[in-house]
């Protein structure tokens, strides 16, 4: 059987597209390398969905996607606070003037609110920016709600099948996987993910810079224990951010290692940090730390994601680049790459997008 797509990746990216391009009526055959969809990013996120992650060009899709995951139940409202110390007003000035313009609900506050927002901040914490609408997000929910959908119109899922050599020829691809089977398609979409452009390698296709980068998360037990209500805690400079999740707190240095494309594990020195970075913000006592685990984020070198079709390869579609965000912005951003792949025309959900912001061929 010749599929009208394969898509090479089962995570978030791979499994929000499936759904959206099989419930237009196209056969789809999803090629997962591992034993599971979601072993990688997907599996490993922070789960959150706040407006302003990913800059200014990404919260468009961020806005776009918010409505479809309230109304299916997958968020669960928190709050953000983005917090800066004495010394960091110019910063602050900067994040209103780049995030007021796009949209996102954003407010200044002053020392007073954020103590109230955040018990047991340390004084030289100053200034904060309040994103009210931030809320966290069942990834794993989420994912299966497209792995889902995606089965219930015909897509078809092979795990245990890395792909390893691509051939076409009559309008079609041969896919070849490390099992020794062999699929065909009309159309190759790449949602690989850190092996994003290894696999465009593969396809004869020009590389377009994407490099996964290593980021850390650290369960950490506090005493006394935080609360639950506590919002989403993020440092203005990048160099750390928290939460509380089921009476523990999670917590990432926000590192960005590069790293091969690989599976990605903690190291210590990164959770040291973290913790050493919590420390300077409150006055919490971290008894232990009960869990760690490290995910790789993929970027394009301008940090925007890639979707649709290949400037020179024909047959073969861009679905990677997602950064940190690609679970947030999973409903926007699936609806606009079928609309791509499928020369359809924007709807109520995609019409606000700059398709030319993600488009492939801005590498040349």
């Amino acid at each position: 059987m010749t599929h009208d797509f394969a898509i090479v990746g089962a995570g978030i990216a791979g499994a929000s597209l499936a759904a959206e391009l099989a419930e237009s009526g196209a056969s789809v055959l999803i090629l997962e390398g591992e034993d599971k969809p979601g072993y990688h990013a997907t599996g490993r996120s922070a789960a959150f969905w706040e407006e302003c992650y990913g800059g200014p060009e990404i919260v468009p899709l961020t806005l776009a996607s918010g409505a479809y995951l309230r109304e299916k139940g997958f968020l669960h409202q928190r709050g953000a606070l983005y917090i800066a110390r004495e010394g960091d007003e110019e910063l602050v000035t900067d994040f209103m003037q780049r995030f007021v313009p796009t949209g996102a609900t954003i407010q200044h506050l002053g020392r007073g609110d954020l103590q109230k927002r955040l018990p047991g901040v340390r004084h030289e914490w100053s200034d904060a920016i309040w994103e009210p609408v931030c809320a966290d997000i069942d990834v794993a929910g989420l994912h299966a709600h497209y792995l889902a959908r995606a089965r219930s119109a015909g897509a078809l899922l092979e795990c245990r099948a890395r792909v390893c050599g691509m051939n076409r020829a009559s309008g079609s691809w041969t896919i070849a996987t490390e099992t020794g089977a062999s699929h065909r398609a009309k159309t190759v979409v790449n949602a690989a993910g850190a092996w994003a452009d290894e696999l465009a390698v593969m396809a004869g296709a020009n590389p377009v810079g994407i490099k996964p980068y290593r980021r850390t998360v650290a369960q950490v037990r506090i005493d006394p224990p935080v609360s639950n209500d506590l919002p989403l805690v993020l440092d203005l400079r990048g160099r750390f951010y928290f939460k509380p999740e089921s009476g523990r707190l999670w917590l990432s240095p926000h590192d960005e290692e590069p790293s091969v494309a690989c599976d990605a594990a903690p190291e210590e020195l990164a959770v040291a940090e973290a913790i050493a970075r919590l420390e300077e913000v409150v006055d919490w006592k971290v008894a232990a730390v009960e869990h760690k685990w490290a995910g790789l984020r993929s970027f394009a070198p301008d940090r925007r994601p890639v979707y649709g079709h290949d400037p020179q390869v024909e047959g073969f579609a861009w679905f990677a680049g997602q950064g940190g965000f690609g679970i947030q912005t999973s409903p926007a951003a699936a609806r606009l790459g079928r609309q791509l792949l499928l020369d359809e025309p924007r709807d109520a959900m995609t019409q606000g997008l700059d398709t030319g912001l993600y488009a492939p061929e801005r590498f040349g």
